[in-house]
This record gives structure tokens, sequence and C-alpha cells, in this order.
């Protein structure tokens, strides 16, 4: 009998999850499993805790070694970083490989769809948390109201990686579950776009953090949701052409845009330059050069600048940090933004016992025989952080579901593709409450509709 076998291209701190499914489910299918990873310590540790999976130290920009290692596979993988996706894409299409990423669909992928298609592949991209989760939570309320003969009229989501209730304790209630970069430039990069009752809105970077959304979450309180850079895309992505309101955000605990905000309003995320004299420089130095002149202290400069008071929370938070003090930052050549960075870094590092939380919500308005109704679907999902993570949970467990679908011969979809179908989505939801990780959705209705 022929043995299938999986080739997972990345081992970093989401896929442990994945691993776990992909291996206990190798034992049922008699699969073959290699993991492959540039780093030789996370080779090391993946050969202890996994004896029966093959795992290889890949350099995956050696195209010859990657080819290698994916022309044996029946199904591969990719959880590296996005911006290798491209390497494994092309050795996909010419071996004639399927392919699966959490990560978004990029242009250059976009621009292979035809490619992909002649072949018979499937690249199933956006299977992971966000993107993802959302897609499939999303287009199971979407298509029950369509089927029902509804219309969406509105849809409003949002998602977040945090740290669980017990473990944000600090006056931020976040740290560091996931790449640090992506959250000090979260925001930064273009105008925040979404339909609001009708109407067009276009959010530049700098007022991302003002304009905030409140998410109440059964369970797990009172979040706050800043806007994602392009909610309109997901008028076409899910066929929701006649909702008037469509807005997509990511969660914090309240209180975090706030302060955030004063980073961005300082100039403190800024990546597109580096900060001269830095050497010579304190925390408090470096302030100090985005602030105008004053004789007063450094504290009441920075609030009077800000706008807040100088016994805020806000400036709990600023303080707690350690951002006003005369401590040496210790760099040579770094942008704002790589400064912000370095700080973060040491006061938001997570400890061994803490866990993570991810938090998403949906709330999708739609009209259904006569009558406006609107829909909650609520998700969250705790873990431990050197353990399972929530965030390794959601993103490992919807691919790896995905996988068996696909070696299992339970989908039949070819092209290029996210996660927005019934044949993916159904399952994959299916099996994901029989691990843990379930929405809880309300329906209720609203006034009805005035006739003419």
């Amino acid at each position: 009998m022929y043995m299938k076998h999986l080739v997972v291209l990345g081992a970093g701190r989401s896929t442990t999850a994945l691993i776990q499914y992909v291996c206990e489910q190798r034992q049922q299918y008699d699969w073959k499993v290699t993991v492959a990873d540039a780093s030789a310590q996370t080779i090391a540790t993946l050969q202890q805790q996994y004896p029966t999976v093959e795992v290889q130290q890949l350099d995956v920009l050696n195209k010859e070694a990657r080819n290698n290692i994916i022309e044996q596979a029946d199904l591969v993988i990719s959880m590296l970083p996005a911006r290798f996706h491209i390497h494994v894409v092309h050795s996909c299409l010419a071996l004639q490989k399927n392919l699966i990423t959490a990560s978004y669909v990029s242009d250059d992928v976009k621009e292979l769809r035809a490619d992909i298609e002649e072949k018979g592949l499937l690249f199933l991209y956006e299977c992971g948390l966000d993107p993802g989760l959302d897609h499939m939570s999303a287009m199971k309320i979407i298509d029950g109201i369509k089927a029902q003969g509804g219309t969406v009229t509105s849809f409003q989501s949002s998602c977040g990686g945090l740290m669980a209730p017990g473990s944000d304790d600090n006056p931020w209630r976040y740290k560091f579950t996931w790449n640090p970069r992506n959250v000090v430039l979260a925001g930064k990069f273009g105008t925040a776009q979404y339909l609001y009752k009708g109407r067009y809105k276009n959010i530049p970077h700098h007022h991302v953090f003002k304009r905030l959304t409140a998410v109440e979450v059964p369970g797990y309180g009172r979040f706050e949701s800043y806007p994602n850079r392009d909610s309109l895309k997901y008028r076409e992505l899910y066929g929701i052409y006649e909702a008037e309101t469509i807005l997509r955000g990511t969660l914090r605990r309240p209180g975090f845009c706030a302060a955030w905000n004063a980073f961005v309003q300082l100039g403190l995320t800024d990546d597109s330059y580096e900060v001269r004299n830095l050497e010579n420089m304190t925390y408090a130095d470096f302030v100090r050069a985005y602030l105008p002149y004053s004789e007063d202290s450094l504290v009441t400069n920075f609030s009077r600048y800000i706008g807040t008071d100088v016994t805020s929370e806000l400036m709990d938070r600023i303080t707690w940090l350690g951002l006003l003090d005369e401590k040496p930052i210790g760099m040579t050549k770094a942008s704002p933004a790589d400064v912000l960075q370095k700080l973060l870094e040491t006061k938001w590092q997570t400890l061994s016992q803490d866990e993570d939380m991810i938090v998403m919500q949906h709330l999708v308005g739609h009209q259904l025989n006569g009558e406006d109704h609107l829909t909650t679907s609520s998700l969250a999902v705790t873990g431990q952080l050197n353990h399972l993570s929530g965030m390794a949970k959601t993103v490992g467990y919807p691919l790896g579901i995905a996988t068996k679908l696909i070696l299992t011969n339970q989908i039949s979809l070819t092209g290029l593709a996210i996660p927005v179908h019934q044949e993916i989505y159904q399952p994959i939801l299916k099996e994901l409450e029989t691990l843990g990780i379930s929405f809880v959705e309300t329906t209720r209705s609203l006034h009805p509709i005035l006739q003419d």
C-alpha cells in the first residue's frame, strides 16, 4: 500500500499543535511525515519530541535542497515566514505538489493562479487563525443566512491574540505571543478603509488607534477594536454585496490603544530612518528628541503633548515601560520603531507559566422574513505558552484538519483557494469543536422592517 508523504516546512512557535496533530493522524492513516526547519536547535528538539518523524535542516533558499524535499511529498505545508512562500510555490508548481499555508494570498501568487489551475493542483491559503478561522466561521453564518433566503446587511468582525486572564499582569494587559515586529508596525502601512452605514470611511494610519469600537465577549469582558487596513475586500470575498457596514478590526484590552496612540503621535513607530546620536541616548533623551522644548519635567511635557493628565492610567502605562527613564538605550543604528521594539521586548516578555488567549467575534446583521436580525458569534481559546498556546491551536489545528481532508481525498476543489467553501470549512469547524475550539452563536430579532 502506498504511504502518503506530508512535508512541513518551518517549525516555529505556531506549528506545535499542527505537528502534534499530524503525528497523531499518521498513526491512523499510515502517513510519512517530514518536518524541515533552518534551525539546528529546533531540529534537535523535534527529534527528541517526535522520534517517528523524519526531521531535516533546510535552507529554503537553496533551490536544490528545497526541491529534493518537496519532490518526495504528496502535500506540502508551508509555515515559513511569508517572504519565503514564493520559493516554495515555484517548487510545488514545478514538481506538481499540493500546498497549504496559513499566510495571506500574495499578489505574486495570484499571478500564478492560471498555472495552478492548469496543473489541477490545490494551493490552499489563509487556513490558519486570522486569516483562516475568521473566513470559515463567517462563511458558515453568511451561507446559512442566504440558504434561508436572507440578506446580509452588516458585517463586523474582530480578532486578537492576547494574554489570558491571570497572565495579563501588567498595566498594558498585553505581552508578545507572536512576531513583535508585526505588533510594533501594526496600523502603520496604508489607510484603514471600511464601510459604515453605506458611507466609505478612510482612516489614515496616525488616526487608526483613535477610531475604536467596543466589543463585549461573554465570560471574558470588554475589549476595544481598532480598524484593520482593508475591510472592503471582504464584500467580494464573502459575497456580501448588500451589506452597508463592513468593518474588520484587531482586539486589545481597554486602554491599550490610547497609550499606543501616544507612540504613533510622537513618531516612535516610524521605521523609515535611523535615529542620529542614538549611541549616546537614554530612553528619556530619545523621547525628548520628539517633544517640543520645555523647561518642565519630561513627564509633564510628555503628558501635555499627548493630552492626558500626569496621573492618568495612560501615563501609568508609559512610565511602567521605562520609556521616560534615564537608562542608556544601548543601540547604535536603529529606527524609532527598532528602539521601541527593544524596550517592549524586555517589558512584554512572557513567563513559563503564562497562558495566552485568542478572541474572535462576528456581528452579522441580516434581514429575514420581514425582520432585522443580529447574529453574534464569539470564540475564546486559551492555552499554555510553553506547551500548546491558544495561538498554536487556532493556527495549527485548522491546517492539520485540512491536511487530513486533502490526503484522504475529501476535498475535490483545485486551484488557488481560501477556506470560504463549504466542503472545506464545514468538516474543519465540526472537528475543531471536538478539540475545544467552538464558536458560541446567538441570533436575536430586532425591530420589524417598516413597509411603505
